[in-house]
């Protein structure tokens, strides 16, 4: 929403340069500027003689305790709850600081009295790109002694990666070793972190709010500054979408099957941007559910519990729609084995067996573990008691609200393999793919990701390297920049298998090259040459000009594979900085580094 005379008590020179600035503020300058305009005004009050008259000491509230809130997200999970938390406090009277690792300055560390770190975990145990520096610096001999320190850690994972929650549990114990001394508990959160968030807020606040309350907090007045209306519906209060269209991107005799989606947000009054991502709760496939249920014997209509508070579905639409059962995991398995006499099971689960138990746990499902190690005879009741809930899953945007309003575009490639001896789906790949037909309904929210936008300039040039459906928030970008005119350079690495059956949105792309909103384009179909050919190659042949554009200023953007792919692109980044720059390793690192504490440099990678 923009400022204008007609709707503010603003000039036009006022509007002009508000209008410049707000758009450009982080999260954490918004909320300064709201806290120091209302303390501006209450300071003017009392120099008018408004000031009420003086407390005496002995009756004085105590003064609000100030916080600081750290958070390392790499989706936008951790910075979501970092406001809430902050919230929270506010009403509670506490003084604030909320802001990213990433622009946290570490020297400052010692000045704080009360730190609450949420930060999630990333591939294999590492920090979230905007976590890495502050991580590096606390983890390093520089970081002080915390001695008058109190300090809390939300840690966010997933407990089907060998290393859950690791950089919270890094940062709880680093802390720790510096002198400080921990207010509340570290929690760890699994993908389901509503419950065990809320939790760690109540202890927070309790432990650090006093009895006076502010009576205007620095998000509310950032909110009527900026316009801001939040939509009812949430990750915890899906909206029930409808699915205008879905279609198949590949062409005939192409292996691969990827999804096009175009969803209709009429009325839910759900706000997005390019680069942020779209929540959808899926359902498992029908036939493993009924297999399971085959299989141990149970009732379909038989009624279980699908959530704490004791609410009852039957069994067959609570593994459809509420409980995970295709991902195994170490704690999974510990509790199942309390449900059999399985000694097998109970050996698997031994101290020095963590090689096996990883491979076993690998591409099996719920199915695998209740053949393979007898647990027919559990109740209904009692199993469903053990699983976690289905967590929803995030896929990258690919459509700009201001070139397509009320809709949001997906793009998503069905996961379809088999492993041993039978046939697996990706849960919600398959489910668009398969069962969900224009007229249906998706249960979504959006989930904002401010670690991946496009550069407040519209003249600033930006780099995007998306193979695959990695390409879909470079769309997003694209049809953006169309619809506001940007006139800044723009080029797109993209790879697939074939040229000529997918070739994801190729007359797109080919559009926008005509037009200009796309100043250039390079592609690598892996399958189609006797050697490999990936982006990465195509970055090094073009390594030159890739260089000169990133001494202009350019903005470089990854989304795609975590594993491999947004690795060896990195590599590639450093080796022409390197080979074009005339930089050390050491030097091609600590400007790969400044480009991302100066968000240059940002990775949508999963």
């Amino acid at each position: 929403m923009e400022l204008q005379v007609t709707n503010s008590p603003f000039n036009q020179e006022q509007v002009e340069l508000l209008n410049r600035l707000l758009p450009t503020l982080s999260e954490s300058q918004r909320n300064w500027l709201s806290g120091y305009l209302t303390a501006l005004q209450g300071a003017a009050g009392s120099a008018a003689g408004s000031a009420p008259s003086a407390v005496p000491a002995a009756d004085a509230p105590a003064v609000a305790p100030e916080v600081t809130v750290l958070f390392g997200s790499q989706t936008g999970n951790s910075q979501g709850l970092a406001k809430k938390v902050t919230k929270k406090l506010e009403e509670r009277g506490c003084q604030v600081t909320i802001a990213s690792m990433k622009d946290f300055k570490p020297n400052n560390l010692k000045k704080v009295h009360n730190l609450l770190i949420i930060v999630s975990t990333h591939g294999d145990g590492e920090p979230p790109d905007n976590a890495v520096t502050f991580y590096e610096f606390l983890h390093s001999k520089r970081a002080p002694q915390l001695e008058e320190l109190r300090y809390s850690v939300l840690a966010l994972g997933d407990t089907s990666y060998e290393f859950f929650c690791q950089t919270g549990k890094d940062f709880d114990k680093r802390l720790e070793d510096l002198g400080g001394k921990r207010l509340v508990s570290r929690a760890d959160c699994d993908v389901d972190f509503e419950e065990t968030a809320g939790e760690w807020m109540n202890q927070v606040v309790n432990a650090l709010s006093q009895a006076s309350a502010a009576p205007a907090t620095a998000t509310a007045v950032a909110n009527a500054v900026t316009g801001g209306t939040e939509s009812e519906y949430s990750r915890s209060n899906p909206f029930q979408a409808e699915v205008l269209d879905n279609l198949n991107l590949n062409g005939r005799g192409s292996d691969r099957e990827t999804r096009h989606i175009e969803i209709s947000l009429e009325g839910s009054n759900l706000q997005y941007e390019p680069g942020d991502s779209l929540g959808v709760y899926p359902e498992n496939h029908p036939r493993l559910v009924d297999k399971l249920i085959e299989t141990m014997g149970w009732k379909a209509d038989e009624p279980v519990p699908v959530n704490k508070n004791g609410d009852q579905r039957p069994l067959r639409e609570a593994l459809l729609r509420h409980y995970e059962i295709t991902v195994l995991t170490k704690p999974l398995l510990e509790q199942a084995a309390k449900l059999t006499s399985s000694k097998k099971l109970q050996e698997l689960l031994e101290a020095g067996r963590e090689q096996d138990l990883k491979s076993y746990i690998h591409d099996r499902d719920l199915l695998d573990l209740v053949q393979e190690f007898a647990l027919k005879g559990a109740s209904a009741a009692e199993f469903v008691a053990i699983l976690r809930k289905l967590p929803a899953r995030l896929y990258s945007i690919s459509s700009s609200p201001k070139a397509t309003p009320n809709e949001v575009h997906l793009t998503v490639r069905a996961v379809r393999y088999e492993a041993h001896g039978r046939e697996r789906y990706g849960v919600c790949s398959v489910h668009l793919a398969e069962r969900t037909e224009s007229g249906t309904a998706l249960p979504v929210f959006i989930q904002h990701n401010p670690n991946f936008k496009l550069p407040a300039s519209a003249d600033a040039p930006i780099i995007m390297i998306g193979p695959g459906t990695g390409v879909a928030p470079f769309r997003a970008f694209l049809a953006e920049r169309e619809e506001t005119g940007a006139e800044g350079k723009s080029w797109l690495f993209f790879g697939d298998q074939h040229f000529s059956t997918d070739f994801l949105y190729q007359t797109e792309w080919q559009r926008w090259l005509k037009d200009g909103v796309l100043t250039r384009m390079d592609v690598a179909f892996s399958r189609d040459t006797d050697k490999k050919v990936y982006v990465q190659h195509r970055m090094m042949e073009k390594s030159r000009e890739f260089y000169q554009w990133l001494q202009e200023g350019a903005y470089v953007y990854i989304c795609g594979d975590e594993k491999k792919m947004a690795h060896d692109v990195h590599a590639a980044l450093a080796a022409i900085l390197e080979q074009e720059g005339g930089m050390s390793a050491a030097q091609a690192a600590e400007y790969l580094s400044r480009m991302q504490q100066d968000n240059r440099y940002q990775r949508d990678v999963y």
